[in-house]
């Protein structure tokens, strides 16, 4: 028997001959556009570059491998990158290599275990506005920490704009070489991003002022390998230092799975599948871990779900998942070729990748939109951008994932509405403003918009109308739809049930929900046999509610007394 799933997935990942041909093609630009990236991303974790070349080829082959986004390329991204250098940022020179391998497995199983527990439906309480205040917190860090290495200056600081501003503040300290290197890399980036040559732009970029570097003998601008040797040939698989393992590469870890498996839920939106097939998210949080599982033990980084390298994927004509598996497979031809050439690099080109990926990635259409949304929007994304500006990148992602919990409990709170219904026959009903204070032997029938949960239950009490001086009032609460509710708002009721009781009075349910229902009659705080009653929901709707009303009016005008004349 469990040889059949081995068997299912062989078939789901088997090449279709009539595509086999688009995706080897397509592969390549992939894969050449890769190696700057990857090279780049490296940098932003402090490594040795070609470890950015090793996650290049190990995330696309094995994630691809078991993606339901077919398109998706899994790669290094900035994003990641960025977290994982600021989870490392404690850790020993000479150890940061073997602790990078050690978080980068662990993120990855930490995604699949994401996948397997089916916590991709939790993505959406996300907010919009958090994660574009955090993306963009991101290409702001990445382009001031480029400035150090673009002008070939020694900066201190605690954050990246610390050190761009220490650089600007001591110009003395720029060497002309590296900067004159740099802007001829960011000028061949810009020049050539709206051409045909604009998949491999980067990689001009590198090579071209690299190679004038060397004719011109410029000693001062840093190269690669001046940061350590750099390996030749392919990788083959180590297994991680587990010494190094600490609290906060584990935390470093969580952030990293984190903004990973949030990035990558966009690129289904972005790359849906071609035959129609709907994406599974947590198929591809898996997918997204066994990447991270395969860079971590080929020695590479993080990867995840990546929006640009897929955008390219579907631009140079890619049909299949085996597009993405051919890109590391060319990746693979490289290193074996081209691997000693790495340490060539002129760092400030590096850099001057970084930092036009850095500025276009910032999406200047959403921030004026959100700014414009109003005060919610306005709080979530200038707080995390803040905070990913000035703090830890975990810290950051914190923030931000608690930031949007609490605006969705409080947006939900704010967000509820009472309504009085008004039954004008034939089972329709009008809505008006509730009455502050409820009249006396009349029943009022109400219903409510919005979350009953936490905040929302309270908002409720503080909504419903006051029986305060009324004699038997009767109200109707409309619960239609409602099929769990929590303990804050059995109290909010019972309560209210409590108040009415007190002036004479009485609350009905109707529209329950029959699990609602049964938990009602389990709890000790609702007494269903005293000042409240419970009208189940039946097929119809508006049924239960004109039941509930009848016998709400019935009891009203038995309770009335009669008022002497005179």
């Amino acid at each position: 028997m469990s040889a059949l799933p081995v068997g299912r997935w062989l078939r789901s990942v088997r090449p279709e001959r009539r595509d086999l041909r688009a995706d080897v093609v397509a592969g390549l630009p992939r894969a050449i556009s890769s190696v700057p990236d990857g090279m780049a991303a490296a940098v932003l974790v402090g490594v040795n570059p070609i470890h950015g070349l090793y996650a290049s080829f190990a995330g696309p082959i094995a994630g691809g491998l078991s993606s339901s986004t077919r398109l998706m390329v899994i790669t290094t991204t900035s994003a990641a990158a960025l977290a994982a250098g600021s989870a490392l940022e404690g850790v020993a020179a000479a150890d940061r290599p073997q602790a990078l391998f050690l978080l980068t497995i662990i993120a990855g199983v930490v995604m699949i275990v994401a996948g397997i527990a089916r916590l991709g439906r939790y993505m959406r309480f996300v907010s919009h506005s958090v994660m574009i205040g955090f993306l963009t917190g991101v290409s702001a860090n990445i382009f001031f920490g480029q400035i150090p290495d673009l002008t070939g200056a020694e900066a201190s600081g605690d954050f990246a704009l610390a050190k761009a501003v220490d650089v600007l503040i001591h110009p003395s300290r720029i060497d002309i070489a590296s900067l004159l290197t740099g802007l001829a890399a960011l000028a061949i980036l810009v020049g050539l991003s709206r051409t045909r040559l604009a998949t491999v732009s980067a990689l001009v970029a590198l090579v071209v002022p690299t190679v004038a570097v060397a004719i011109a003998g410029a000693d001062s601008v840093t190269r690669v390998e001046d940061a350590g040797e750099i390996p030749s040939g392919i990788p083959v698989p180590q297994l991680p230092d587990l010494s190094l393992l600490s609290l906060p590469l584990v935390t470093g870890a969580l952030a990293v799975a984190a903004i990973v498996l949030v990035q990558g839920s966009g690129v289904a939106e972005a790359a849906p599948n071609r035959d129609g097939t709907v994406s599974n998210p947590n198929q591809d949080f898996i997918a997204q871990g066994v990447g991270n599982l395969a860079a971590g033990f080929f020695r590479g980084q993080p990867v995840g779900g990546s929006v640009g390298q897929t955008a390219l994927n579907q631009t140079v004509g890619a049909r299949s998942r085996w597009a993405a598996i051919f890109s590391g497979l060319w990746m693979l031809v490289i290193l074996a070729a081209f691997s000693g050439v790495v340490g060539l690099v002129a760092l400030p080109t590096l850099a001057a990748v970084l930092i036009f990926a850095a500025a276009a990635s910032l999406r200047p259409g959403e921030l004026r939109t959100i700014l414009r949304t109003g005060p919610t929007s306005q709080i979530a994304i200038i707080s995390t951008f803040c905070a990913t500006l000035f703090l830890p990148v975990a810290a950051a992602v914190g923030i931000g994932v608690t930031l949007s919990l609490l605006l969705q409990l409080n947006q939900e709170a704010m967000d509820l509405k009472v309504v009085e219904l008004k039954s004008v026959g034939g089972g329709r009903w009008t809505e008006h403003p509730p009455p502050e204070r409820l009249p006396s032997h009349q029943a009022t029938v109400l219903d409510v918009y919005g979350s009953l949960l936490y905040a929302g239950a309270r908002t409720l009490g503080a909504k419903l109308p006051d029986p305060t001086g009324a004699e038997a009032p009767a109200v109707v609460l409309r619960l239609r739809g409602r099929t769990s509710v929590g303990a804050t708002f059995v109290k909010v009721v019972a309560d209210y049930a409590a108040a009415l009781d007190a002036v004479g009075g009485r609350l009905y349910l109707s529209g329950v929900d029959h699990s609602l229902a049964e938990l009602l009659h389990r709890t000790d705080r609702v007494d269903v046999s005293g000042p409240i009653s419970v009208f189940e929901a039946t097929e119809l709707v508006g049924e239960s509610t004109e039941h509930a009303l009848h016998e709400a009016e019935t009891w009203a005008v038995g309770h009335r007394r009669d008022v002497p004349e005179g």
